[in-house]
């Protein structure tokens, strides 16, 4: 027996909770195409959205697109479905990223569903946190969910944090001295509140936090230098909570998998009431990103750098609509 085809409003609102993932410079670099007569939903780079300096190898492209993959499964899951997703079918179209057959078999994922209500919830906090502790037990579930997406998360000692927080003050130096990489996030860090820019991408001004007395928390400066009238300083924690998202690999199937398990850890610390930012710049410059890992871990190759805590929430970025993102078949 054949499943009647999702209808429109369905797999919209699939694709709506997908768009609301993270990416790199919320560039939101991602488009969908849903073949009704056979239930598949197609994930594809959108490779005009791509960061060629930031991002030369796409490695933050794949992983934000890995990360509206698992919040598309998440959807799924509370929708009922049972997906099964199969990672770049088709070698001769790199861009090609996911195929969704939406008709799996089986039951729902229930550990999923259970994140549904973090979806909307989730985004980056450039603000303050806490000096508060993280259960160990909360570490352990954040962890786990990262081994449930086939990546690995770890916290580093306090040795290995400091040692982190100057690696981003060195990758913030670089970038400061290349005005190619300064002028791409200019064009999609912007000074301008969203509603009134008419923005529905970028990374609003509003959204940047106050500038650090110090510098406790890798927390990256997108005004890099530009004057933003009103925007205050603040002092940040002085032991920030930082995990290392990682993978055995390092390869395109390898970034889809971390995307996943860093959305799947974001949600995790959303509905246990912690919020994040993240922070790729120590991963940009190949100079340094081997000494951003432990080198008492088994991790190989670390794909994100997760600030962690307990604070307010932050500024959501804008979205673009989903018409601009889906083509129905």
């Amino acid at each position: 027996m054949t499943a009647e085809p999702l209808d429109v409003n369905t797999v919209t609102a699939l694709v709506a909770d997908a768009a609301a993932a993270p990416s790199l410079h919320n560039a939101q670099p991602w488009t969908f195409r849903y073949l009704r007569d056979i239930g598949v939903l197609r994930l594809y780079a959108d490779l005009e959205r791509a960061l060629p300096r930031t991002d030369p190898e796409s490695r933050g492209l794949h992983i934000g697109c890995g990360a509206a993959l698992l919040n598309l499964r998440v959807a799924a899951a509370a929708a009922g479905l049972a997906p099964l997703v199969r990672l770049l079918p088709d070698p001769a179209y790199p861009e090609f990223l996911a195929e969704v057959h939406l008709y799996g078999t089986g039951p729902p994922d229930g550990a999923l569903a259970r994140l549904h209500t973090a979806v909307r919830r989730r985004h980056s906090s450039r603000l303050p946190f806490r000096d508060e502790e993280i259960p160990g037990a909360v570490r352990e579930g954040l962890s786990g969910a990262a081994r449930d997406e086939g990546a690995q998360l770890l916290f580093p000692g306090a040795w290995h944090v400091r040692s982190i927080l100057e690696l981003v003050r060195d990758a913030e130096a670089r970038e400061a001295l290349a005005p190619d990489v300064r002028e791409e996030t200019a064009r999609w860090a912007r000074t301008e509140r969203p509603r009134a820019a008419g923005m529905a991408d970028g990374i609003p001004g509003e959204a940047f936090g106050p500038r650090q007395r110090g510098t406790s928390a890798p927390v990256r400066d997108f005004a890099a230098g530009r004057p933003m009238p009103g925007r205050g300083w603040a002092s940040f924690e002085k032991s920030p909570h930082i995990a290392l998202l990682g993978t055995a690999h390092d390869k395109p199937l390898d970034w889809l998998v971390a995307g996943q398990a860093l959305e799947r850890v974001l949600l995790r610390a959303t509905a246990d009431g912690l919020v994040a930012s993240v922070t790729s710049q120590p991963l940009e410059w190949p100079e340094i990103r081997w000494a951003v890992r432990d080198p008492v871990s088994a991790m190989a190759h670390v794909q994100m750098v997760i600030r962690l805590g307990y604070g307010p929430e932050g500024s959501a970025s804008p979205r673009r609509p989903v018409a601009d993102l889906l083509d129905i078949l």
